[in-house]
């Protein structure tokens, strides 16, 4: 889609200032490091049954409450930490998603190698160049073997789909459309 600045972006992004900027600067790109693999992963699990517009919106807001997403920090969250965040409102409140979170950074710390590591193992080799957001899956084989491989490791709210929307957000397959502006950007970034 051609936006009003003369360039192409993958039809989702044209929408909106915040979508434009996350397009063109962070989606796709990748993102390697325990802590920053886990804010991803907890956003995506926030954003489940939601707009990612409303997840992007308030993310300052979560890395406020989610102590910057120290995986040692959120891992030592008690009943206290949960109520503070059920009672914020520049966040969203669902206790199982709070509850999921502070799961996942107690199953991070017990991860061997790391959750970056075990993340990035789940890389896609390039393959077809979508044409158009038709051509993008929700889920893949590969998302489901990640999926499966977080559930082992006792991680929650990560299911197929949900796992193929943090591959493409930090970069492990690039589903930027054909004529893109910055598909090949992300491409070189996945060479290094």
């Amino acid at each position: 889609m051609t936006a009003d600045d003369g360039l192409v972006r993958c039809g989702w992004a044209g929408t909106t200032s915040d979508y434009v900027a996350y397009h063109d600067e962070e989606w796709g790109r990748p993102v390697r490091g325990d802590d920053l693999v886990f804010e991803r992963i907890t956003l995506e699990a926030f954003q489940s049954g939601l707009s990612w517009l409303t997840i992007l919106r308030k993310r300052d807001n979560f890395r406020k409450g989610f102590a910057g997403f120290s995986i040692p920090a959120v891992a030592a969250f008690g009943e206290s930490d949960v109520e503070r965040l059920l009672a914020d409102t520049g966040i969203v409140r669902n206790r199982a998603k709070i509850e999921a979170a502070v799961a996942n950074a107690r199953a991070a710390l017990e991860v061997p190698g790391g959750l970056s590591a075990l993340v990035w193992r789940y890389a896609e080799e390039p393959g077809r160049v979508p044409a158009t957001l038709a051509d993008v899956p929700a889920s893949t084989a590969g998302s489901t073997a990640l999926a499966k491989e977080l559930k082992r490791h006792g991680f929650r709210f990560v299911g197929p789909t949900t796992a193929y929307a943090l591959m493409q957000a930090i970069g492990l397959v690039n589903d930027h459309v054909a004529d893109c502006h910055v598909r090949e950007a992300v491409s070189a970034l996945r060479r290094v």
